[in-house]
């Protein structure tokens, strides 16, 4: 395990790969921790170097603030400069693929390449995520886990027995650091600043996602002038877990056609 010291306490992080490869970080969504990347990490191009966290008060990290996306934006530029000597490529997914759009907008000169995955824009509104916000204050992670696994997950996957792995990252996650991120993404709208981006992007969708539809991931891929955009069949909110081969398949030519940009 390994550590970055933050205003707040520590901010728990993983770099496997090359120490003077191209790196790639990685921003996990709501709920999930650096081990939402597992499967498909190894299915990745080895000559990269690919450093995975957990946003605070998710996994292993302390909970600052967390409540802007400004917050969530700060750490993982703090990452990069403490672990990565060039520019990154970034890949983010849900309020991940929000913290790439922020920090490639704020730091250009420390992104080479965003891959905003199951993400968009802007998610929700104000209204939904203040009462998931409610439900999750009175009744706790238990009360709302069912609703999220069917946004998370297409109903196949639903039936594996590791949807129960799954259930129990979130429920585990500390409710004040989930209330936390859920208070930055009812704020956060990278509408204007994405539009204004002008580097290598890729887009990636599920097709049966109940958090951020397709329309929705492709719509904010738009924005990128030139950006790519692919969907993954018969997946939801996390396609590099329902089917990494897949994911890696579109993720793996984009990472090596930029890696030397």
């Amino acid at each position: 395990m390994q550590a970055l010291t933050r205003p707040y306490g520590a901010l728990h992080c993983r770099v496997d790969g090359p120490s003077d490869a191209p790196a790639v970080i990685f921003a996990n969504s709501l709920g999930t921790d650096l081990r939402l990347w597992d499967p498909v990490l190894p299915l990745l191009p080895h000559t990269l170097r690919y450093i995975r966290y957990d946003k605070q008060g998710h996994g292993l990290s302390t909970l600052g603030g967390g409540t802007d996306i400004s917050d969530h934006a700060d750490d993982a530029i703090a990452l990069i400069e403490s672990l990565a000597d060039k520019p990154v490529f970034f890949v983010g997914l849900s309020i991940g693929g929000l913290i790439a759009q922020t920090v490639a907008s704020r730091r250009p000169d420390l992104v080479r390449a965003v891959v905003l995955s199951n993400t968009a824009a802007r998610l929700g509104t104000v209204e939904s995520w203040q009462a998931r916000i409610e439900a999750v204050v009175g009744h706790g992670l238990e009360h709302i886990a069912d609703a999220v696994m069917e946004r998370w997950f297409a109903p196949a996957f639903r039936a594996k027995p590791e949807l129960a792995l799954w259930r129990n990252m979130l429920t585990r996650t500390p409710a004040a650091g989930y209330i936390a991120a859920c208070r930055a993404l009812s704020k956060a709208d990278q509408s204007a600043a994405t539009a204004a981006l002008r580097l290598p992007a890729l887009a990636i969708a599920g097709d049966t996602d109940g958090a951020s539809p397709a329309e929705l991931v492709e719509a904010t891929a738009a924005l990128i002038p030139g950006a790519t955009f692919h969907i993954v069949p018969g997946t939801g909110h996390l396609p590099c877990v329902e089917n990494p081969t897949a994911y890696a398949a579109i993720l793996s030519p984009f990472l090596k056609a930029h890696a030397h940009d």
